[in-house]
């Protein structure tokens, strides 16, 4: 069995695969690749490709022990001995995807890592430096990948607490620039209001209920956070809109201090 061993690794460098769906009413999230178009991608330039791979954000290197081929998405053939040696994401997350299936069991379904729960992947952990992976047999056919998103506003749908905000609060916020701020992770990323849009809102207490990936929840204090792949299951916090999933693997990608507004549409 062809065995890896992980030389350097960046912060959040997990494990995905395509996510644990079906768990959010066991308090739950579905995980899987942040953005999930470049994770596809990766799996079709390859003939075959194990359902896992490796996210990572800071750069990544491993050496092999054995044959095995990968795509990031270029595809190398390696062989015994060979070091992988990749730099940072050209966003925030690259991927590795590899032409065998990863040898560690899954979790309810699934190897992803949700590390804010401790959850699947590599002992529901990051991976770091002497981590060794194993794998074990050869993959299936690539489900064929999208292009990524185009450009311009990042397209929401109104969430399910819209009509708690003023219409002319509305407005505001189909104009307003935001910009991506250093507090993102996994879990979700805090977004600059330069124009304080709202920071005057009431404070609202609501019922919690269930979240999506891309719901944008205002905090108390009316900072905007749009929730990511690892969110919590529920909230309490009102959800102005939700960015659309076509969308979402864009704004993923987007670094700190990246100026984005949103676009209402249709669902």
């Amino acid at each position: 069995m062809t065995v890896i061993t992980i030389l350097r690794a960046g912060p959040l460098t997990t494990l995905q695969d395509a996510g644990r769906f079906g768990m959010l009413r066991h308090g739950v999230s579905a995980s899987g690749p942040m953005d999930r178009g470049a994770f596809a991608r990766a799996g079709a330039a390859l003939p075959r490709a194990g359902a896992t791979g490796i996210e990572f954000t800071q750069g990544l290197a491993f050496e092999t022990d054995g044959p095995l081929t990968i795509a990031t998405p270029d595809v190398r053939v390696l062989g015994a001995g060979e070091r992988v040696d990749l730099p940072p994401a050209a966003g925030n997350y690259g991927y590795v995807r590899f032409d065998r299936e990863i040898d560690i069991a899954p979790v309810l379904g699934s190897r992803s890592t949700n590390v804010t729960v401790g959850l699947g992947g590599y002992e529901g952990r990051a991976l770091r430096a002497g981590d060794r992976i194993g794998f074990g047999e050869e993959g299936s056919p690539p489900v064929p990948a999208v292009l990524a998103g185009g450009e311009g506003p990042l397209r929401v749908v109104w969430g399910l607490h819209a009509e708690l905000f003023e219409p002319a609060l509305r407005a505001r916020f189909e104009t307003a620039t935001f910009r991506v701020t250093t507090s993102l992770d996994r879990m979700g990323v805090r977004l600059d209001d330069p124009d304080g849009l709202f920071r005057d809102q009431a404070r609202l207490t609501l019922v919690s209920d269930a979240i999506v990936p891309g719901d944008i929840q205002i905090l108390g204090d009316g900072t905007p956070i749009v929730l990511m792949r690892d969110h919590q299951p529920t909230g309490g916090y009102p959800r102005i809109a939700t960015i659309v999933s076509a969308d979402l693997d864009r704004f993923a990608q987007m670094r700190p201090d990246t100026a984005l507004s949103f676009l209402p549409v249709r669902p």
